[in-house]
Protein backbone atom coordinates (compact mmCIF):
# COMPACT_ATOMS: atom_id res chain seq x y z
CA UNK A 1 0.00 0.00 0.00
CA UNK A 2 1.31 3.43 -0.83
CA UNK A 3 1.84 5.93 1.92
CA UNK A 4 -0.99 8.36 2.54
CA UNK A 5 -0.19 11.82 1.27
CA UNK A 6 -0.74 14.64 3.74
CA UNK A 7 -0.32 18.40 3.58
CA UNK A 8 3.16 18.09 5.10
CA UNK A 9 4.41 15.39 2.76
CA UNK A 10 6.46 16.22 -0.30
CA UNK A 11 4.60 16.74 -3.51
CA UNK A 12 5.12 14.07 -6.14
CA UNK A 13 7.59 14.78 -8.95
CA UNK A 14 6.53 15.97 -12.36
CA UNK A 15 4.78 13.32 -14.42
CA UNK A 16 2.91 11.74 -11.52
CA UNK A 17 -0.37 13.31 -12.57
CA UNK A 18 -0.14 11.43 -15.90
CA UNK A 19 -0.07 8.01 -14.22
CA UNK A 20 -2.08 8.85 -11.10
CA UNK A 21 -5.40 7.71 -12.60
CA UNK A 22 -4.00 4.27 -13.39
CA UNK A 23 -2.48 3.95 -9.93
CA UNK A 24 -5.78 4.99 -8.33
CA UNK A 25 -7.54 2.36 -10.43
CA UNK A 26 -5.12 -0.26 -9.09
CA UNK A 27 -5.79 1.03 -5.56
CA UNK A 28 -9.57 0.66 -5.97
CA UNK A 29 -9.21 -2.82 -7.46
CA UNK A 30 -6.92 -3.84 -4.57
CA UNK A 31 -9.45 -2.64 -1.98
CA UNK A 32 -12.22 -4.56 -3.76
CA UNK A 33 -10.07 -7.69 -3.84
CA UNK A 34 -9.29 -7.33 -0.13
CA UNK A 35 -12.95 -7.00 0.80
CA UNK A 36 -13.89 -9.97 -1.41
CA UNK A 37 -11.16 -12.13 0.10
CA UNK A 38 -12.35 -11.27 3.62
CA UNK A 39 -15.92 -12.21 2.71
CA UNK A 40 -14.85 -15.41 0.98
CA UNK A 41 -12.63 -16.60 3.83
CA UNK A 42 -15.26 -15.65 6.43
CA UNK A 43 -17.82 -17.75 4.58
CA UNK A 44 -15.15 -20.45 4.03
CA UNK A 45 -16.06 -20.78 0.35
CA UNK A 46 -12.32 -20.74 -0.48
CA UNK A 47 -9.15 -21.39 1.46
CA UNK A 48 -7.23 -18.49 2.97
CA UNK A 49 -4.44 -18.71 0.40
CA UNK A 50 -6.88 -18.84 -2.54
CA UNK A 51 -8.62 -15.75 -1.20
CA UNK A 52 -5.33 -13.85 -1.39
CA UNK A 53 -4.58 -14.75 -5.03
CA UNK A 54 -6.31 -11.68 -6.55
CA UNK A 55 -4.39 -9.42 -4.16
CA UNK A 56 -1.07 -10.96 -5.17
CA UNK A 57 -1.97 -10.68 -8.85
CA UNK A 58 -2.97 -7.01 -8.60
CA UNK A 59 0.17 -6.23 -6.61
CA UNK A 60 2.20 -7.86 -9.38
CA UNK A 61 0.33 -5.95 -12.10
CA UNK A 62 0.88 -2.59 -10.40
CA UNK A 63 4.59 -3.25 -9.90
CA UNK A 64 4.92 -4.49 -13.49
CA UNK A 65 3.15 -1.37 -14.77
CA UNK A 66 5.67 0.91 -13.06
CA UNK A 67 8.58 -1.32 -14.11
CA UNK A 68 7.45 -1.24 -17.74
CA UNK A 69 7.04 2.53 -17.69
CA UNK A 70 10.59 3.01 -16.52
CA UNK A 71 12.55 0.19 -18.18
CA UNK A 72 10.77 -0.88 -21.36
CA UNK A 73 8.81 2.07 -22.70
CA UNK A 74 11.82 4.29 -23.44
CA UNK A 75 11.83 5.79 -19.97
CA UNK A 76 8.24 7.07 -20.04
CA UNK A 77 8.76 8.30 -16.47
CA UNK A 78 11.75 10.09 -15.01
CA UNK A 79 14.20 8.41 -12.66
CA UNK A 80 13.15 10.88 -9.96
CA UNK A 81 9.49 9.83 -10.30
CA UNK A 82 10.47 6.15 -10.43
CA UNK A 83 12.47 6.36 -7.20
CA UNK A 84 9.66 8.37 -5.57
CA UNK A 85 7.13 5.67 -6.53
CA UNK A 86 9.34 2.97 -5.03
CA UNK A 87 9.98 4.99 -1.88
CA UNK A 88 6.25 5.57 -1.38
CA UNK A 89 5.51 1.88 -2.01
CA UNK A 90 3.48 2.17 -5.18
CA UNK A 91 5.58 -0.75 -6.46
CA UNK A 92 7.51 -3.56 -4.81
CA UNK A 93 11.18 -2.58 -5.03
CA UNK A 94 12.43 -6.08 -4.14
CA UNK A 95 10.29 -7.73 -6.80
CA UNK A 96 11.49 -5.24 -9.41
CA UNK A 97 15.09 -5.91 -8.35
CA UNK A 98 14.51 -9.62 -9.07
CA UNK A 99 12.99 -8.83 -12.48
CA UNK A 100 16.25 -7.18 -13.47
CA UNK A 101 18.18 -10.43 -12.87
CA UNK A 102 18.50 -13.10 -15.51
CA UNK A 103 16.09 -15.98 -14.98
CA UNK A 104 13.62 -13.95 -12.94
CA UNK A 105 12.17 -11.73 -15.67
CA UNK A 106 8.64 -13.13 -15.25
CA UNK A 107 8.65 -13.79 -11.49
CA UNK A 108 5.14 -13.59 -10.03
CA UNK A 109 5.94 -12.98 -6.36
CA UNK A 110 8.86 -13.22 -3.97
CA UNK A 111 7.30 -16.01 -1.92
CA UNK A 112 7.61 -18.39 -4.86
CA UNK A 113 11.42 -18.30 -4.73
CA UNK A 114 11.74 -18.52 -0.95
CA UNK A 115 12.41 -22.12 -0.05
CA UNK A 116 11.16 -21.90 3.51
CA UNK A 117 7.63 -21.00 2.37
CA UNK A 118 7.25 -24.06 0.14
CA UNK A 119 6.46 -27.65 0.97
CA UNK A 120 9.76 -29.32 0.09
CA UNK A 121 12.04 -26.39 0.88
CA UNK A 122 12.61 -25.55 -2.78
CA UNK A 123 11.13 -23.06 -5.20
CA UNK A 124 7.47 -23.16 -6.12
CA UNK A 125 5.95 -25.36 -8.85
CA UNK A 126 5.20 -22.28 -10.97
CA UNK A 127 8.97 -21.70 -11.36
CA UNK A 128 9.45 -25.09 -13.07
CA UNK A 129 9.35 -24.75 -16.88
CA UNK A 130 6.35 -26.50 -18.42
CA UNK A 131 8.62 -28.40 -20.81
CA UNK A 132 10.31 -30.08 -17.84
CA UNK A 133 6.96 -30.93 -16.26
CA UNK A 134 5.69 -32.63 -19.42
CA UNK A 135 9.01 -34.46 -19.82
CA UNK A 136 8.80 -35.75 -16.24
CA UNK A 137 5.21 -36.90 -16.74
CA UNK A 138 6.15 -38.70 -19.96
CA UNK A 139 8.99 -40.49 -18.16
CA UNK A 140 6.59 -41.61 -15.45
CA UNK A 141 4.17 -42.80 -18.14
CA UNK A 142 6.92 -44.82 -19.80
CA UNK A 143 7.72 -46.57 -16.53
CA UNK A 144 4.05 -47.34 -15.96
CA UNK A 145 3.54 -48.59 -19.52
CA UNK A 146 6.43 -51.03 -19.10
CA UNK A 147 4.62 -52.48 -16.12
CA UNK A 148 1.15 -52.46 -17.68
CA UNK A 149 0.09 -53.69 -21.07
CA UNK A 150 -2.68 -51.27 -22.08
CA UNK A 151 -4.37 -50.57 -25.37
CA UNK A 152 -3.37 -47.62 -27.54
CA UNK A 153 -6.62 -45.76 -26.75
CA UNK A 154 -5.94 -45.82 -23.01
CA UNK A 155 -2.37 -44.59 -23.54
CA UNK A 156 -3.59 -41.68 -25.70
CA UNK A 157 -6.22 -40.73 -23.13
CA UNK A 158 -3.64 -40.78 -20.33
CA UNK A 159 -1.23 -38.64 -22.34
CA UNK A 160 -3.95 -36.09 -23.10
CA UNK A 161 -5.03 -36.03 -19.45
CA UNK A 162 -1.45 -35.45 -18.27
CA UNK A 163 -0.92 -32.56 -20.70
CA UNK A 164 -4.11 -30.97 -19.38
CA UNK A 165 -2.90 -31.42 -15.81
CA UNK A 166 0.34 -29.58 -16.65
CA UNK A 167 -1.73 -26.67 -17.96
CA UNK A 168 -3.85 -26.59 -14.79
CA UNK A 169 -0.98 -26.53 -12.29
CA UNK A 170 -1.24 -23.48 -10.06
CA UNK A 171 0.95 -22.06 -7.36
CA UNK A 172 -0.55 -22.55 -3.91
CA UNK A 173 0.76 -19.18 -2.72
CA UNK A 174 -0.34 -16.74 -5.41
CA UNK A 175 -2.28 -18.70 -8.05
CA UNK A 176 0.38 -18.30 -10.74
CA UNK A 177 0.22 -20.82 -13.61
CA UNK A 178 3.86 -20.51 -14.55
CA UNK A 179 6.43 -17.77 -14.30
CA UNK A 180 9.59 -19.54 -15.41
CA UNK A 181 11.72 -17.52 -17.81
CA UNK A 182 11.59 -20.20 -20.49
CA UNK A 183 7.78 -20.40 -20.62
Amino acid sequence: MPKIRTVRSKKPPAGFDEIEDTLLDFEVRLKDAESKSKKATAGQSVSLSEGLWPIYQLHHQRSRYIYDLYYTKDRAISSELYSWLLKNRYADAQLIAKWKKQGYEHLCCLRCIQGKDNVHGTTCICRVPKAQLTKRIEQEEAKESEDDDEGEDKKKKKKKKNKESVKSIQCVTCGCRGCASTD
